[in-house]
């Protein structure tokens, strides 16, 4: 279930609340999910019912007893939890294997994009420094896939280089941050990342916490499986390989049940809520983090996707292939929104 599907979830839940006589208020239009902050549980947290408390003339944290079944009556919930004043945590179930495969290619490089920040202006202002400005366009990236209208700014415009290598462009150069704006200041990079080339660079100034300090070496180009980026790439380029593969051999994915693959499942299944948490925490780290545990997942499920030998492919081949794509899917998608290629060779 995305972000957008469980916010009508939560406003059908108000609405069969109000049908059967538990609330009397006006359904709202739209409810805001998102991931749960200190102190909250489950995937996502809603703060429906303190905005109903007042209408509803009714203490926040009834109004959401009063949701909390309805919600436990949809198919996809868990379970749902009120905390503090009566934030509703949500806890999702996980999807079926070939449900969940088949959302990824449906949705394609934007699987995990929503509209749950739609209708927000959000303002982000770097410093002129170069990993503030790549944590700003990466940042741009992230919270529009999750439908925010972002602009942004820097006090000097970044530079021929900083634009030309490493992809960097602002909306609008000098001035202060606008009020209300964001200002985007992570700890700045202790030497030049120029040298690495687009794509570590930005993997090198992205991976690390905005709060720590990045490392800038060669250790970030070496192809090896020390190396973070090398491994998300490699799982990608990886299940464009078996495509290939496999349409050598006469067939092509197919979702359905694949045994043994739940760390690979639930890594793709998280996408979303990962997405969202990085946008709601200006926090594009987590989205690197993730892709390194999705590609983490991918090498035990690749020595049985393809037949071997004078085998037949058969409906768990292209059970497994499917789901191959779907996690390459997800890792192209995934670095896209950081600003780094995804080859099909490597």
């Amino acid at each position: 279930m995305t972000p957008v599907e469980l916010s009508r979830t939560v406003l059908h839940a108000v609405r069969r609340a109000v049908d059967e006589g538990e609330l009397s208020v006006a359904v709202p239009e739209r409810v805001v999910v998102a991931p749960p902050r200190p102190g909250g549980c489950g995937d996502y947290a809603t703060n429906v019912a303190l905005q109903l408390a007042r209408p509803a003339g009714q203490p926040a944290q009834r109004v959401a007893e009063i949701l909390r079944p309805h919600l436990l009556r949809t198919g996809g919930i868990a379970d749902v939890v009120v905390t503090g004043p009566g934030f509703l945590n949500i806890s999702l179930r996980s999807a079926a294997p070939a449900a969940l495969v088949q959302e990824i290619v449906r949705c394609g490089l934007r699987y995990g994009h929503a509209d749950s920040l739609a209708g927000q202006l959000v303002r982000l202002h770097a410093p002129h420094e170069v990993r503030a400005l790549v944590h700003l366009d990466v940042l741009a990236r992230i919270l529009r896939s999750q439908g925010a209208d972002v602009r942004t700014g820097c006090a000097a415009p970044p530079g021929f280089e900083w634009g030309a290598v490493l992809g960097v462009r602002v909306d609008v150069v000098g001035g202060g941050n606008a009020p209300g704006g964001v200002v985007v200041r992570p700890v700045p990079a202790p030497a030049d990342p120029l040298p690495l080339g687009r794509d570590a660079a930005r993997w090198a100034l992205l991976h690390p916490a905005p709060h720590d300090r990045p490392r800038i070496g060669d250790d970030h180009l070496v192809q090896r499986e020390g190396n973070p980026l090398f491994r998300v790439r490699y799982a990608h380029a990886r299940t464009r390989a078996l495509l290939r593969n496999a349409a050598d051999l006469g067939f092509t994915p197919e979702p359905g049940p694949v045994a043994g693959a739940q760390p690979l499942l639930q890594a793709l299944a998280d996408h979303p809520r990962v997405l969202a948490a990085a946008a709601a925490h200006r926090a594009p780290d987590r989205l690197a983090r993730h892709l390194v545990a999705v590609a983490d997942a991918v090498p035990p499920l690749l020595p049985a996707v393809l037949p071997l030998g004078e085998e037949k492919p058969s409906a768990a081949h292209r059970a497994r292939l499917a789901l191959a794509d779907a996690a390459g899917t997800v890792l192209a998608g995934g670095l896209s929104l950081l600003g780094i290629d995804a080859p099909d060779h490597l």
